[in-house]
Protein backbone atom coordinates (compact mmCIF):
# COMPACT_ATOMS: atom_id res chain seq x y z
CA UNK A 1 0.00 0.00 0.00
CA UNK A 2 1.48 3.41 -1.03
CA UNK A 3 1.54 6.40 1.32
CA UNK A 4 1.36 9.99 0.11
CA UNK A 5 4.35 12.06 1.35
CA UNK A 6 2.09 14.95 2.45
CA UNK A 7 -0.11 12.53 4.37
CA UNK A 8 2.99 11.12 6.06
CA UNK A 9 4.14 14.61 7.06
CA UNK A 10 0.70 15.38 8.50
CA UNK A 11 0.77 12.13 10.43
CA UNK A 12 4.21 12.96 11.81
CA UNK A 13 3.01 16.41 12.91
CA UNK A 14 -0.06 14.89 14.61
CA UNK A 15 2.14 12.35 16.40
CA UNK A 16 4.51 15.09 17.54
CA UNK A 17 1.63 17.24 18.85
CA UNK A 18 0.10 14.30 20.73
CA UNK A 19 3.51 13.43 22.15
CA UNK A 20 4.12 17.01 23.35
CA UNK A 21 0.66 17.13 24.95
CA UNK A 22 1.29 13.82 26.68
CA UNK A 23 4.62 15.06 28.04
CA UNK A 24 2.93 18.23 29.28
CA UNK A 25 0.22 16.22 31.05
CA UNK A 26 2.79 13.97 32.66
CA UNK A 27 4.85 17.00 33.73
CA UNK A 28 1.79 18.72 35.22
CA UNK A 29 0.86 15.55 37.07
CA UNK A 30 4.41 15.27 38.40
CA UNK A 31 4.38 18.89 39.57
CA UNK A 32 0.98 18.36 41.19
CA UNK A 33 2.17 15.27 43.03
CA UNK A 34 5.31 17.05 44.19
CA UNK A 35 3.29 20.03 45.43
CA UNK A 36 0.85 17.70 47.21
CA UNK A 37 3.69 15.86 48.90
CA UNK A 38 5.33 19.15 49.82
CA UNK A 39 2.11 20.45 51.36
CA UNK A 40 1.79 17.30 53.45
CA UNK A 41 5.40 17.60 54.61
CA UNK A 42 5.40 21.31 55.48
CA UNK A 43 6.09 22.41 59.03
CA UNK A 44 3.44 24.13 61.13
CA UNK A 45 2.24 26.80 60.56
CA UNK A 46 1.25 26.20 56.96
CA UNK A 47 3.24 28.34 54.49
CA UNK A 48 4.00 31.15 56.93
CA UNK A 49 7.22 33.16 56.84
CA UNK A 50 7.14 33.58 60.60
CA UNK A 51 6.97 31.24 63.55
CA UNK A 52 5.96 32.15 67.09
CA UNK A 53 6.95 29.80 69.89
CA UNK A 54 5.61 30.29 73.42
CA UNK A 55 7.08 28.11 76.16
CA UNK A 56 5.53 28.36 79.66
CA UNK A 57 7.93 27.42 82.46
CA UNK A 58 5.48 24.67 83.49
CA UNK A 59 5.54 22.02 80.80
CA UNK A 60 1.80 21.29 81.08
CA UNK A 61 0.90 25.03 81.00
CA UNK A 62 -0.80 24.62 84.40
CA UNK A 63 -0.11 26.61 87.60
CA UNK A 64 -1.59 26.83 91.03
CA UNK A 65 -3.63 29.90 91.90
CA UNK A 66 -1.28 32.56 93.27
CA UNK A 67 1.69 31.20 91.31
CA UNK A 68 3.34 33.36 88.63
CA UNK A 69 3.45 32.06 85.06
CA UNK A 70 6.68 32.85 83.19
CA UNK A 71 6.49 32.39 79.43
CA UNK A 72 9.43 32.49 77.04
CA UNK A 73 8.40 34.09 73.76
CA UNK A 74 10.33 33.26 70.59
CA UNK A 75 9.94 34.83 67.16
CA UNK A 76 11.48 33.62 63.90
CA UNK A 77 11.23 34.88 60.34
CA UNK A 78 12.38 32.55 57.58
CA UNK A 79 13.57 30.34 60.43
CA UNK A 80 15.98 33.05 61.65
CA UNK A 81 15.55 34.48 65.19
CA UNK A 82 14.78 38.21 64.98
CA UNK A 83 15.36 41.06 67.39
CA UNK A 84 11.97 42.73 67.70
CA UNK A 85 9.87 44.63 70.21
CA UNK A 86 6.74 42.74 71.20
CA UNK A 87 3.67 44.36 72.70
CA UNK A 88 1.55 42.20 74.96
CA UNK A 89 -1.81 42.39 76.71
CA UNK A 90 -2.95 39.92 79.36
CA UNK A 91 -6.42 39.18 80.64
CA UNK A 92 -8.79 36.50 81.87
CA UNK A 93 -9.91 34.00 79.21
CA UNK A 94 -11.99 35.85 76.56
CA UNK A 95 -12.38 38.93 78.79
CA UNK A 96 -10.81 42.40 78.34
CA UNK A 97 -7.11 42.71 79.19
CA UNK A 98 -6.08 44.10 82.57
CA UNK A 99 -2.31 44.24 81.99
CA UNK A 100 -0.24 45.60 79.11
CA UNK A 101 3.45 45.95 78.40
CA UNK A 102 6.35 45.60 75.99
CA UNK A 103 9.27 43.21 75.78
CA UNK A 104 12.36 43.30 73.57
CA UNK A 105 13.33 39.99 72.03
CA UNK A 106 17.11 39.46 71.78
CA UNK A 107 18.14 36.80 69.32
CA UNK A 108 14.44 36.14 68.98
CA UNK A 109 13.81 35.41 72.66
CA UNK A 110 12.46 37.06 75.82
CA UNK A 111 10.70 35.97 79.00
CA UNK A 112 7.44 37.60 80.08
CA UNK A 113 5.85 37.28 83.50
CA UNK A 114 2.11 36.79 82.92
CA UNK A 115 1.43 37.20 86.62
CA UNK A 116 -1.09 35.01 88.35
CA UNK A 117 -4.74 34.46 89.07
CA UNK A 118 -6.32 34.30 92.49
CA UNK A 119 -9.27 32.34 91.12
CA UNK A 120 -9.25 29.03 89.21
CA UNK A 121 -9.29 29.80 85.51
CA UNK A 122 -7.21 30.76 82.49
CA UNK A 123 -5.17 33.83 81.58
CA UNK A 124 -4.54 34.79 77.96
CA UNK A 125 -1.48 36.70 76.73
CA UNK A 126 -1.89 38.29 73.30
CA UNK A 127 1.28 39.23 71.44
CA UNK A 128 1.90 41.69 68.60
CA UNK A 129 5.14 42.25 66.67
CA UNK A 130 5.74 44.51 63.67
CA UNK A 131 8.71 43.67 61.49
CA UNK A 132 9.58 44.65 57.92
CA UNK A 133 6.37 46.64 57.74
CA UNK A 134 4.04 43.75 58.61
CA UNK A 135 2.27 43.13 61.93
CA UNK A 136 2.09 39.57 63.28
CA UNK A 137 -0.06 38.31 66.15
CA UNK A 138 -0.08 35.32 68.43
CA UNK A 139 -1.48 34.32 71.82
CA UNK A 140 -1.03 31.76 74.57
CA UNK A 141 -3.29 30.73 77.45
CA UNK A 142 -2.20 29.13 80.72
CA UNK A 143 -4.38 27.66 83.45
CA UNK A 144 -4.47 28.24 87.19
CA UNK A 145 -5.84 25.33 89.23
CA UNK A 146 -8.30 24.49 86.41
CA UNK A 147 -9.32 21.28 88.14
CA UNK A 148 -11.17 23.54 90.58
CA UNK A 149 -13.16 25.45 87.95
CA UNK A 150 -16.88 25.20 88.63
CA UNK A 151 -19.67 26.34 86.30
CA UNK A 152 -21.58 29.53 86.96
CA UNK A 153 -24.75 27.97 85.55
CA UNK A 154 -26.99 26.28 88.10
CA UNK A 155 -29.31 23.39 87.34
CA UNK A 156 -33.06 24.16 87.49
CA UNK A 157 -34.90 22.10 90.07
CA UNK A 158 -37.15 20.58 87.43
CA UNK A 159 -34.34 20.05 84.88
CA UNK A 160 -34.60 16.27 84.75
CA UNK A 161 -38.38 16.13 84.87
CA UNK A 162 -38.58 18.82 82.16
CA UNK A 163 -36.53 16.76 79.71
CA UNK A 164 -38.03 13.42 80.71
CA UNK A 165 -41.48 14.81 79.96
CA UNK A 166 -40.29 16.30 76.65
CA UNK A 167 -38.76 13.00 75.52
CA UNK A 168 -41.86 11.01 76.52
CA UNK A 169 -44.17 13.44 74.72
CA UNK A 170 -42.03 13.27 71.59
CA UNK A 171 -42.32 9.48 71.52
CA UNK A 172 -45.95 9.99 70.47
CA UNK A 173 -44.68 11.25 67.12
CA UNK A 174 -44.40 8.31 64.77
CA UNK A 175 -40.89 7.69 63.48
CA UNK A 176 -40.82 8.31 59.74
CA UNK A 177 -37.90 8.38 57.39
CA UNK A 178 -36.80 7.94 53.82
CA UNK A 179 -33.52 6.30 52.86
CA UNK A 180 -31.84 6.61 49.47
CA UNK A 181 -28.63 5.00 48.24
CA UNK A 182 -25.80 7.43 47.40
CA UNK A 183 -23.58 5.77 44.82
CA UNK A 184 -20.87 8.45 44.67
CA UNK A 185 -20.17 8.04 48.40
CA UNK A 186 -20.12 4.25 48.25
CA UNK A 187 -16.93 2.32 47.60
CA UNK A 188 -15.25 -1.00 48.35
CA UNK A 189 -15.56 -0.41 52.14
CA UNK A 190 -18.76 1.63 52.46
CA UNK A 191 -22.41 1.53 51.49
CA UNK A 192 -23.74 5.10 51.77
CA UNK A 193 -27.34 6.32 52.09
CA UNK A 194 -29.05 9.68 52.50
CA UNK A 195 -31.67 9.65 55.26
CA UNK A 196 -34.49 12.13 55.88
CA UNK A 197 -35.75 11.59 59.43
CA UNK A 198 -38.76 13.12 61.19
CA UNK A 199 -37.64 14.26 64.66
CA UNK A 200 -40.84 15.72 66.13
CA UNK A 201 -44.30 16.78 65.00
CA UNK A 202 -42.93 19.61 62.80
CA UNK A 203 -39.24 19.08 62.08
CA UNK A 204 -37.03 16.81 59.99
CA UNK A 205 -33.30 16.39 59.70
CA UNK A 206 -31.01 14.87 57.10
CA UNK A 207 -28.03 12.61 57.58
CA UNK A 208 -25.68 10.34 55.71
CA UNK A 209 -25.79 6.74 56.90
CA UNK A 210 -22.48 4.98 56.27
CA UNK A 211 -22.47 1.18 56.50
CA UNK A 212 -19.55 -1.24 56.42
CA UNK A 213 -19.74 -2.95 53.05
CA UNK A 214 -22.20 -5.88 53.12
CA UNK A 215 -22.81 -5.52 56.88
CA UNK A 216 -24.33 -8.61 58.46
CA UNK A 217 -27.40 -8.51 60.74
CA UNK A 218 -26.69 -7.71 64.43
CA UNK A 219 -22.97 -7.14 63.78
CA UNK A 220 -22.36 -3.38 63.97
CA UNK A 221 -21.98 -0.79 66.73
CA UNK A 222 -23.64 2.51 65.73
CA UNK A 223 -22.04 5.97 65.95
CA UNK A 224 -24.10 9.17 65.83
CA UNK A 225 -22.13 12.25 64.69
CA UNK A 226 -24.09 15.51 65.17
CA UNK A 227 -22.76 18.66 63.47
CA UNK A 228 -20.79 21.69 64.49
CA UNK A 229 -22.52 25.08 64.60
CA UNK A 230 -23.80 26.91 61.56
CA UNK A 231 -26.03 26.44 58.56
CA UNK A 232 -23.96 24.47 56.07
CA UNK A 233 -23.67 21.27 54.11
CA UNK A 234 -22.80 18.10 55.99
CA UNK A 235 -19.01 17.89 56.15
CA UNK A 236 -16.46 15.14 56.80
CA UNK A 237 -18.81 12.50 55.43
CA UNK A 238 -16.20 10.44 53.61
CA UNK A 239 -13.04 11.79 55.28
CA UNK A 240 -13.08 9.24 58.11
CA UNK A 241 -13.75 5.87 56.46
CA UNK A 242 -12.04 4.03 59.32
CA UNK A 243 -15.34 3.78 61.20
CA UNK A 244 -16.88 1.66 58.45
CA UNK A 245 -13.57 -0.13 57.91
CA UNK A 246 -13.75 -1.19 61.56
CA UNK A 247 -17.28 -2.50 61.35
CA UNK A 248 -19.19 0.53 62.68
CA UNK A 249 -22.29 2.15 61.23
CA UNK A 250 -21.94 5.95 61.28
CA UNK A 251 -24.78 8.48 60.99
CA UNK A 252 -23.51 12.00 60.16
CA UNK A 253 -26.29 14.59 60.47
CA UNK A 254 -27.30 18.19 60.12
CA UNK A 255 -29.94 19.80 62.35
CA UNK A 256 -31.91 22.29 60.24
CA UNK A 257 -33.85 20.03 57.89
CA UNK A 258 -31.93 21.26 54.85
CA UNK A 259 -31.22 18.71 52.13
CA UNK A 260 -27.41 18.46 51.95
CA UNK A 261 -27.50 18.24 48.16
CA UNK A 262 -28.66 21.85 47.88
CA UNK A 263 -26.34 24.14 45.94
CA UNK A 264 -24.05 26.37 47.99
CA UNK A 265 -25.91 29.42 46.63
CA UNK A 266 -29.12 28.10 48.15
CA UNK A 267 -27.34 27.56 51.46
CA UNK A 268 -26.18 31.18 51.37
CA UNK A 269 -29.78 32.34 51.01
CA UNK A 270 -30.99 30.10 53.84
CA UNK A 271 -28.01 30.97 56.03
CA UNK A 272 -29.01 34.63 56.06
CA UNK A 273 -32.38 33.68 57.55
CA UNK A 274 -31.07 31.04 59.99
CA UNK A 275 -27.77 32.61 61.06
CA UNK A 276 -29.09 33.59 64.50
CA UNK A 277 -30.83 30.29 65.23
CA UNK A 278 -29.19 30.07 68.67
CA UNK A 279 -31.16 33.17 69.66
CA UNK A 280 -34.54 32.11 68.26
CA UNK A 281 -37.15 31.62 70.99
CA UNK A 282 -34.61 31.86 73.79
CA UNK A 283 -37.04 33.64 76.10
CA UNK A 284 -38.97 30.39 76.66
CA UNK A 285 -37.60 26.84 77.14
CA UNK A 286 -40.53 25.42 75.16
CA UNK A 287 -39.91 27.70 72.18
CA UNK A 288 -36.12 27.77 71.93
CA UNK A 289 -34.89 26.62 68.51
CA UNK A 290 -32.64 23.94 69.99
CA UNK A 291 -35.51 22.08 71.64
CA UNK A 292 -36.30 20.02 68.54
CA UNK A 293 -32.56 19.54 67.96
CA UNK A 294 -32.07 18.00 71.41
CA UNK A 295 -35.15 15.81 71.01
CA UNK A 296 -33.91 14.88 67.54
CA UNK A 297 -30.87 13.26 69.12
CA UNK A 298 -33.11 10.70 70.82
CA UNK A 299 -35.00 10.16 67.58
CA UNK A 300 -31.69 9.54 65.76
CA UNK A 301 -30.90 6.85 68.33
CA UNK A 302 -34.39 5.39 67.84
CA UNK A 303 -33.57 5.13 64.15
CA UNK A 304 -30.08 3.67 64.60
CA UNK A 305 -31.20 1.04 67.09
CA UNK A 306 -33.98 -0.03 64.70
CA UNK A 307 -31.46 -1.03 62.04
CA UNK A 308 -31.23 -4.82 61.64
CA UNK A 309 -27.41 -4.53 61.42
CA UNK A 310 -27.09 -2.90 64.86
CA UNK A 311 -25.29 -5.25 67.27
CA UNK A 312 -27.92 -4.67 69.96
CA UNK A 313 -25.38 -3.33 72.50
CA UNK A 314 -23.17 -0.43 71.44
CA UNK A 315 -24.41 3.10 70.76
CA UNK A 316 -21.75 5.84 70.55
CA UNK A 317 -22.05 9.59 70.06
CA UNK A 318 -19.14 11.62 68.73
CA UNK A 319 -18.73 15.26 67.76
CA UNK A 320 -16.86 18.53 68.15
CA UNK A 321 -17.89 22.05 69.20
CA UNK A 322 -21.70 22.18 68.84
CA UNK A 323 -21.41 18.51 67.88
CA UNK A 324 -19.46 17.86 71.09
CA UNK A 325 -22.20 19.57 73.07
CA UNK A 326 -24.89 17.54 71.34
CA UNK A 327 -22.96 14.32 71.98
CA UNK A 328 -22.92 14.99 75.72
CA UNK A 329 -26.58 15.98 75.67
CA UNK A 330 -27.52 12.79 73.82
CA UNK A 331 -25.64 10.70 76.38
CA UNK A 332 -27.56 12.39 79.19
CA UNK A 333 -30.99 12.22 77.55
CA UNK A 334 -30.80 8.64 76.31
CA UNK A 335 -29.37 5.83 78.44
CA UNK A 336 -29.06 3.64 75.35
CA UNK A 337 -25.88 5.63 74.66
CA UNK A 338 -22.97 3.51 75.88
CA UNK A 339 -20.00 5.69 74.84
CA UNK A 340 -19.49 9.43 74.35
CA UNK A 341 -16.67 11.29 72.58
CA UNK A 342 -16.72 15.10 72.75
CA UNK A 343 -14.25 17.69 71.48
CA UNK A 344 -14.27 21.22 72.99
CA UNK A 345 -18.05 21.30 73.62
CA UNK A 346 -19.96 24.48 72.81
CA UNK A 347 -23.16 25.63 74.60
CA UNK A 348 -21.31 25.36 77.93
CA UNK A 349 -21.79 27.79 80.84
CA UNK A 350 -23.48 30.18 78.41
CA UNK A 351 -24.97 32.46 81.07
CA UNK A 352 -21.61 33.17 82.74
CA UNK A 353 -21.26 36.20 80.48
CA UNK A 354 -24.14 37.84 82.34
CA UNK A 355 -21.74 38.30 85.28
CA UNK A 356 -18.69 39.25 83.19
CA UNK A 357 -17.28 35.74 83.47
CA UNK A 358 -15.94 33.53 80.68
CA UNK A 359 -18.85 32.06 78.75
CA UNK A 360 -19.05 29.36 76.12
CA UNK A 361 -20.08 29.59 72.50
CA UNK A 362 -22.22 31.31 71.21
CA UNK A 363 -20.92 34.10 73.50
CA UNK A 364 -24.16 36.05 73.79
CA UNK A 365 -23.85 39.83 73.86
CA UNK A 366 -24.26 41.60 77.17
CA UNK A 367 -27.70 43.02 76.32
CA UNK A 368 -28.99 39.54 75.52
CA UNK A 369 -28.93 38.33 79.12
CA UNK A 370 -32.50 39.09 80.08
CA UNK A 371 -33.97 37.20 83.02
CA UNK A 372 -36.10 35.06 80.68
CA UNK A 373 -33.19 34.25 78.38
CA UNK A 374 -30.87 33.29 81.25
CA UNK A 375 -33.57 31.04 82.66
CA UNK A 376 -33.90 29.20 79.33
CA UNK A 377 -30.13 28.86 78.93
CA UNK A 378 -29.98 26.76 82.10
CA UNK A 379 -32.30 24.13 80.56
CA UNK A 380 -30.05 23.86 77.50
CA UNK A 381 -26.58 24.22 79.01
CA UNK A 382 -24.14 21.33 78.60
CA UNK A 383 -22.89 21.58 82.19
CA UNK A 384 -26.35 20.62 83.44
CA UNK A 385 -26.49 17.62 81.12
CA UNK A 386 -22.91 16.57 81.94
CA UNK A 387 -23.72 15.64 85.54
CA UNK A 388 -26.36 13.18 84.30
CA UNK A 389 -24.10 11.28 81.89
CA UNK A 390 -23.46 7.75 83.15
CA UNK A 391 -21.59 6.15 80.23
CA UNK A 392 -17.80 6.46 79.72
CA UNK A 393 -16.70 9.78 78.18
CA UNK A 394 -13.59 10.68 76.19
CA UNK A 395 -13.09 14.44 75.89
CA UNK A 396 -10.48 16.55 74.07
CA UNK A 397 -9.82 20.29 74.22
CA UNK A 398 -7.06 22.84 73.68
CA UNK A 399 -6.09 25.85 75.75
CA UNK A 400 -5.69 28.39 72.91
CA UNK A 401 -9.30 27.90 71.79
CA UNK A 402 -11.24 31.19 71.62
CA UNK A 403 -14.44 29.64 70.25
CA UNK A 404 -14.99 27.10 73.03
CA UNK A 405 -12.54 28.35 75.66
CA UNK A 406 -10.70 26.02 78.04
CA UNK A 407 -12.48 27.61 81.01
CA UNK A 408 -15.84 26.25 79.86
CA UNK A 409 -14.38 22.91 78.77
CA UNK A 410 -13.07 22.44 82.31
CA UNK A 411 -16.45 23.52 83.70
CA UNK A 412 -17.95 20.59 81.80
CA UNK A 413 -15.12 18.17 82.57
CA UNK A 414 -15.19 18.90 86.30
CA UNK A 415 -18.95 18.30 86.35
CA UNK A 416 -18.79 14.75 84.99
CA UNK A 417 -19.16 12.04 87.63
CA UNK A 418 -18.97 9.16 85.13
CA UNK A 419 -15.93 7.18 84.00
CA UNK A 420 -13.93 9.71 81.97
CA UNK A 421 -10.70 10.06 80.01
CA UNK A 422 -9.19 13.16 78.44
CA UNK A 423 -6.66 14.26 75.86
CA UNK A 424 -5.60 17.84 76.56
CA UNK A 425 -3.66 19.55 73.75
CA UNK A 426 -2.63 22.97 75.12
CA UNK A 427 -1.44 24.53 71.84
CA UNK A 428 -4.61 23.67 69.93
CA UNK A 429 -7.11 26.31 69.02
CA UNK A 430 -10.55 25.28 67.73
CA UNK A 431 -9.41 22.13 65.93
CA UNK A 432 -8.27 18.56 66.39
CA UNK A 433 -5.65 16.75 64.34
CA UNK A 434 -6.30 13.80 62.04
CA UNK A 435 -4.34 11.63 64.47
CA UNK A 436 -6.53 12.73 67.38
CA UNK A 437 -9.68 12.02 65.39
CA UNK A 438 -8.53 8.52 64.49
CA UNK A 439 -7.45 7.82 68.08
CA UNK A 440 -11.02 8.54 69.18
CA UNK A 441 -12.18 5.72 66.94
CA UNK A 442 -9.51 3.51 68.55
CA UNK A 443 -10.86 4.47 71.98
CA UNK A 444 -14.32 3.39 70.86
CA UNK A 445 -12.92 0.08 69.59
CA UNK A 446 -11.16 -0.53 72.89
CA UNK A 447 -14.29 0.19 74.90
CA UNK A 448 -16.45 -1.91 72.62
CA UNK A 449 -13.98 -4.76 72.97
CA UNK A 450 -12.77 -4.91 69.38
CA UNK A 451 -9.17 -5.86 68.66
Amino acid sequence: MKTNKNDQKKANVRFKNHFVKAIRHITLLYVFLLSSLSANCENYPYRSDVLWVTVPDHADWIYKTGEDAIVEVQFYKYGIPRDVEVEYSIGTDLLPSDKKGKATLKQGRAKINMGTSKQPGFRDMRLTATIDGTTYRHHVKVGFSPEKIQPFTQEPKDFQSYWQKAVEENKKTEMKYTITAVSDMSDETTDAFLVKLKVDSRHWLYGYLLYPKNAAPKSCPVVLTPPGAGVKTIKEVTSRPYFQQNGMIRFVTEIHGLRPTLDEEDFIDVRSAFSEYLEMGLDNPDHFYMRHVYLGLVRCIDFLTSLPEWDGKNVAVLGGSQGGALSIIAAALDKRVTLCVANHPALSDMAAGSKDLTSGYPHYKKDFYSEANVRTMAYYDVVNFARHVTCPVYMTWGYNDDTCPPTTSYAVWNTFTCDKESLITPINEHWTSDATNKNQMEWLKKKIGQK
